[in-house]
């Protein structure tokens, strides 16, 4: 079986386990999802804002779509 190592505490988890994000050739291993917030957290406070903003914004609003469209599915119908 194989292994993971977290890339932000090291851990060393089996695979099957943890959060794993993978693009292209990078490969992304956190232990926990814990782990994974902080990366993601130190991510977005060392990406310059005026970069990232399109495609945040452009997630956003697609995440808000899809809570929407739920939101629409569950309504009463009458």
């Amino acid at each position: 079986m194989s292994k993971n190592k977290c890339v932000v505490c090291g851990r060393i988890f089996p695979e099957g386990q943890g959060v794993v994000l993978r693009s292209g050739e990078i490969i992304l291993s956190f232990h926990s999802n814990k782990c994974a917030s902080k990366f993601l957290k130190i991510l977005l406070e060392k990406l310059p804002s005026d970069e990232a903003k399109p495609y945040l914004t452009r997630i956003v609003n697609e995440l808000d779509e899809v809570l929407k469209a739920k939101a629409r599915a569950k309504a009463k119908k009458i």
